[in-house]
């Protein structure tokens, strides 16, 4: 955390005396948190201020100014920011099975894009996508055309996982997904595309569904085989207004 951020938005009572520490929770004008979580857990609990309509916010790994209309936290700011906004950069380590990238959704987006690349595969497969613990419920089409211009189909209900979300190449892995809704109380939408790093393969298009209502902060992305090595997993939101 930053130096001027904060973990509590402190309520003070009718004649309580003002040191120098509640003080300085308050030099900075707007609370400044962390992320969203320490927003989140900064109001209401005991000798805390409550949460109401027209509160302000900062966050640091966003680099937002928010506001409270009553219901839920809504972004002012930048002016200058564009419709994406990068939420956390993840280096794969060396030689892993799968990877969990935590805190990548929130209530300050409804949706999102993950773009993975660079890196390598000790073999040629794909990789699996799977929301926090869930593996069940899990709908996907998938197309496949290969470079010759030959199509394939393929089909899953109720699954375990999103298959073949990132592409693993002994060369270079590739991911391209928009995730719609994975922290509302609704079913996830997936849709995810990459073109194969392979003279001999082609290019994929899928799309499914998560069939469940849970609010999911975090994914896994697991190997069909073999393990990963390097590139980076990074997650944007897209802008709710």
């Amino acid at each position: 955390m930053g130096a001027n951020a904060s973990t509590a938005v402190p309520l003070y009572a009718s004649g309580e005396v003002l040191d120098a520490a509640r003080l300085n929770l308050t030099n900075c004008g707007v609370p400044v948190f962390s992320g969203t979580a320490t927003r989140d857990a900064s109001f209401g609990g005991s000798g805390e201020k409550v949460l109401a309509e027209g509160q302000l916010c900062y966050l640091e790994d966003s680099n937002v100014v928010q506001y409270y209309d009553g219901a839920s936290f809504a972004t002012v700011g930048p002016a200058t920011a564009g419709a994406l906004t990068l939420i956390s950069t993840t280096t794969i380590g060396s030689a892993v099975a799968s990877v969990t990238v935590s805190s990548a959704f929130s209530s300050t987006f409804d949706n999102y894009k993950v773009i993975v690349s660079g890196g390598t595969a000790s073999v040629g497969d794909n990789c699996n996508l799977t929301l926090g613990a869930t593996s069940t419920g899990y709908y996907q089409a998938a197309i496949f055309v290969s470079y010759a211009g030959v199509d394939t189909y393929s089909g899953i209900a109720n699954g375990s996982s999103f298959v073949g979300a990132v592409m693993q190449n002994t060369n270079v892995l590739y991911a391209n997904w928009d995730l719609l809704g994975p922290n509302l109380a609704k079913p996830t939408n997936f849709v995810g595309t990459y073109g194969y790093a392979s003279t001999t393969a082609g290019g994929q298009w899928r799309a499914g569904f998560l069939d469940d209502t849970t609010q999911y902060t975090a994914f896994t992305i697991t190997t069909g085989s073999g393990t990963l090595t390097g590139g980076t997993i990074k997650v944007y939101g897209y802008a709710n207004s």
